[in-house]
């Protein structure tokens, strides 16, 4: 049976139609949970507060084993019948906005605004219906499902929360709830690398110790070199030099200065070259300040504090073609999206079947104060990730999991 005619047979069943009216009956709840949830700040590193919250409605919902790691990941099962595939499915709890950031949620025209309004606090109430949908119906799944938040999925987060999982755990297979457009499928990942890059001296009087390498030389001299870098457009690979900061005074030479930087690339191969010509300009820069005055008291210290793999797999792949099909059977044409970096880089990364399956409504202001949500049409979303994750697993007496039990 195709894949194709195995979402027509789960399509085609009275449980399945039900609990897809009951998704659309319940987007005004859907909602209000979204809302209740961002109006928790989860700020980077800080998201136990939210992380609390939404294990409470875990537990609620009576899934088996709903606890929160050592990292803060919350997670719950749902069993299957057993000698069935793992699926894990996650939504992050983090958002971007430091502590402090007013997070109300304003309603204005029919759209929703606060910071993290749909990033990725949209994906937790969507995994939070597909939850009910499940327990609510009487379907049962040949494979276990593991559902629920991870936690530093945003920037500095690094995806600390899903590599924390998969050190301690195994699955079969992987969906991230994230990101615009309920029709995207994104089943590439963008690697990165990020470094904090600080240049150390002894710094003085800008006359009267003139002579004294200086630390925002010395990062000049990197900066310039960096932007000179040539990359591939194909695979893309890219780079930026971000915040920086040094100096104390207009008449003073620089005791430190530094600067973050972020490379990027879809291919492993470049970003490492990427990586050894960046880090070859750094201590170049350092060398070369110190021989401009004949010196040696400059030093530079170098932070890596970022690392997401990129990571690939073939357009056709059953876990990529059978949320083609769940999209198709809410009746929206699948959209192949390019490279981006979420959650599912690292599962995929290490050979597990991974995707992230957009989230529903239409978004826009990300990552910014102005962020803003529509829920037009939302439950699509869900109805979508419910007819995907069934597919996976397989509903007992219906249909066989599309994932392979490899663990």
């Amino acid at each position: 049976m195709t894949i194709s005619e195995q979402m027509k047979k789960i399509l085609a069943d009275e449980k399945v139609q039900k609990a897809l009216e009951q998704i659309k009956e319940e987007d005004s709840l859907t909602i209000d949970q979204q809302k209740i949830l961002t109006e928790i700040p989860a700020p980077p590193f800080k998201e136990e507060k939210r992380a609390k919250a939404f294990k409470k409605l875990l537990e609620d919902y009576d899934l088996e084993d709903v606890h929160m790691d050592e990292e803060g990941n919350v997670f719950g099962k749902r069993s299957g019948t057993g000698d069935g595939p793992v699926l894990v499915v996650s939504a992050h709890l983090d958002t971007v906005f430091p502590e402090g950031t007013d997070t109300t949620v304003i309603e204005k025209d029919g759209k929703l605004h606060a910071p993290g309004i749909g990033d990725d606090t949209r994906g937790l109430a969507e995994v939070l219906a597909v939850i009910r949908a499940l327990q609510d119906s009487d379907l049962k799944t040949v494979g276990d499902i593991i559902i629920g938040g991870t936690v530093g999925e945003e920037g500095a987060g690094d995806l600390r929360g899903v590599k924390a999982y998969f050190k301690e755990n195994k699955a079969d297979g992987y969906i991230s709830v994230d990101g615009s457009h309920l029709e995207t499928i994104i089943y590439l990942g963008t690697g990165s690398f990020r470094y904090r890059i600080t240049f150390q001296g002894k710094g003085g009087h800008s006359f009267g110790d003139f002579g004294t390498p200086s630390a925002t030389h010395a990062l000049g001299r990197a900066i310039a070199a960096i932007a000179d870098l040539e990359t591939k457009a194909d695979p893309k690979t890219t780079f930026s030099v971000g915040p920086i900061e040094g100096g104390s005074s207009v008449n003073a030479i620089s005791e430190k200065a530094s600067m973050e930087v972020d490379l990027r690339s879809n291919s492993m191969e470049e970003l490492i070259e990427l990586d050894k010509k960046f880090l070859a300009i750094v201590e170049a820069a350092c060398q070369k300040e110190n021989e401009r005055w004949g010196k040696d008291s400059m030093t530079v210290e170098v932070e890596k504090f970022g690392n997401r793999p990129p990571a690939s797999q073939d357009k056709e792949a059953p876990i990529v073609q059978a949320l083609a099909e769940a999209i198709k059977g809410v009746g929206k044409e699948p959209v192949y999206g390019e490279p981006v970096s979420t959650d599912a880089n690292y599962p995929m990364s290490l050979g597990i079947p991974a995707v992230t399956s957009g989230l529903g409504g239409k978004a826009g202001g990300t990552h910014t104060l102005k962020e803003w949500f529509d829920p037009a049409d939302a439950y699509l979303a869900v109805q979508k990730h419910f007819l995907f994750i069934l597919s996976l697993v397989g509903v007992d007496e219906l249909t066989t999991p599309i994932l392979t039990k490899e663990v």
